[in-house]
């Protein structure tokens, strides 16, 4: 615990020097920067900026990417020393479980993001009270709805979106400025218009969503209002987008899946395309697709090569999303099966198998916990497995990963994860605890071996973590 503590002073140390004032104020440290936020000694607020005296666009930027003030190869060093903490507590908690001090985790130099600024290719802009009391503006948050301080502020400055992305929330902000109806803010207060989401490519194509509550209106108002959103878009003010696809999502709760609420596709094409590793990918409106394209070719390189897969072996792409690590993996392996709860994402990756004339890919829908169990039982004792989890922050299912321990085949795992002390850190420890009849975790423990950082998220304190689980 020294060595992690004498981590956190210079992380912190580095923090007061770069006057972030959301990163370090108070003499605290915040924002998830992979340890707990905890107070220590140094407690003066006078040498450091207070976050009130800032401009609205400067409060935005320490929200939404506080490492702004920083330069890259600092942000790199501070989120190379975030995983290092991490990896040392996952020893020491493992080590304490097993009664033998385990050596740390070798943690290879963060491989970063080919483009810094500007990287994202799916924002979402929400709508609320502006800096100037107007409730139709839309932007994204400061403060929180608990401390009923709630500002939308607009991201028109902010260094990880594209002016694309921009202009298309500009030019909405404007047009629910001109619709009668009124922003559903707080869902029980009324209000139809909710948040918009952008998604572009590399060739510049574009696809909006907005989001929409339907409350008591009848059908044929609400076709009245799509049917104004979409002369906007194509042939009015809105038209300088130049979109490529509109979608509209009526919808109830704050977030649903097609299958609860279909994305009804008002004009253009149903979907855009991105080319990653040589491979092209369709991507539907609702699909999970990493938000960075250029570190996202880093990030599946890299788990290519730490899996060491063979032309013997099975891949098994758990939480495989539009199937984009078993396709750029495809022709490593054998076979590659994928698995993943969203329907319209299976369909994308079964497409972009068939796309990208790859045929040795399965993919199936559903919840991984209660697929995989039964899947696994069916692979045997023949032929190498190996397993590449990408989970959200949510982590795996303990039925999850209980199939993957107690497979003996599965000799090498790799998981990647964008918040790795938190759930994820539950799935390491399941993985690598002794066996446990009353857990049923009854296969040989794995190990991790190696582990590596990719910087997907220029800016911000966060990074996706590969780490590399052995037996």
């Amino acid at each position: 615990m020294q060595r992690v503590s004498e981590m956190y002073v210079r992380i912190t140390h580095t923090l007061k020097r770069s006057a972030c004032p959301l990163l370090y104020s108070g003499g605290r440290l915040h924002v998830g920067l992979g340890v707990r936020c905890f107070a220590n000694e140094c407690t003066s607020s006078s040498k450091h900026v207070s976050f009130q005296s800032l401009s609205w666009e400067e409060r935005l930027s320490d929200t939404v990417t506080p490492m702004w003030r920083l330069n890259y190869k600092e942000q790199l060093r501070i989120k190379h020393d975030q995983q290092k903490i991490i990896l040392l507590q996952l020893s020491s908690q493992l080590s304490a479980m097993s009664g033998v001090c385990l050596p740390s985790i070798p943690l290879l130099p963060i491989i970063p993001s080919p483009v810094k600024d500007f990287y994202r290719n799916k924002s979402t802009f929400s709508i609320n009270k502006g800096v100037d009391g107007n409730q139709k503006t839309v932007g994204l948050y400061i403060g929180t709805g608990k401390r009923r301080n709630i500002v939308c502020v607009n991201g028109d400055h902010l260094l990880n979106m594209p002016e694309k992305h921009k202009l298309v929330a500009r030019c909405y902000e404007d047009f629910i400025r001109q619709s009668p109806l009124q922003p559903c803010i707080v869902f029980h207060d009324g209000g139809h218009w909710r948040e918009i989401t952008i998604r572009t490519n590399a060739a510049g194509h574009t696809m909006a969503i907005v989001y929409f509550h339907p409350q008591s209106l009848p059908t044929d108002e609400i076709c009245l209002h799509k049917d104004s959103l979409v002369e906007y878009f194509t042939k009015g003010p809105g038209s300088v987008c130049d979109l490529d696809s509109l979608y509209f999502q009526e919808s109830t709760m704050t977030r649903c899946t097609h299958q609860q609420s279909p994305y009804q596709l008002l004009w253009g094409q149903p979907h855009i395309y991105e080319e990653v590793l040589g491979n092209k990918f369709r991507i539907s409106a609702d699909a999970f697709f990493q938000v960075n394209t250029a570190a996202a070719e880093a990030l599946y390189q890299t788990v290519g090569d730490l899996s060491q897969a063979t032309g013997s072996d099975t891949l098994l792409d758990v939480c495989c999303g539009t199937g984009a690590i078993g396709i750029t993996m495809s022709s490593r392996v054998k076979k590659v099966i994928g698995i993943e709860i969203i329907e319209q994402a299976v369909e994308d990756a079964k497409h972009n198998a068939s796309l990208n004339e790859v045929s040795n890919c399965t993919f199936i829908a559903g919840k991984a916990e209660v697929v995989l169990p039964e899947l696994i039982t069916g692979f045997g004792t023949e032929g190498g497995i190996t397993a590449v989890i990408n989970p959200s922050r949510a982590g795996l299912h303990h039925r999850v990963i209980r199939a993957l321990r107690n497979h003996p085949v599965i000799r090498r795992l790799v998981y990647i994860s964008c918040k790795p002390d938190g759930e994820a850190m539950r799935n390491f420890k399941d993985l690598c605890c002794s066996s446990e009849q009353r857990r049923r975790l009854t296969g040989e423990p794995f190990v991790p071996t190696v582990a590596v950082s990719v910087d997907m998220f220029p800016h911000t304190p966060h990074c996706e973590l590969v780490v590399v689980f052995e037996r």
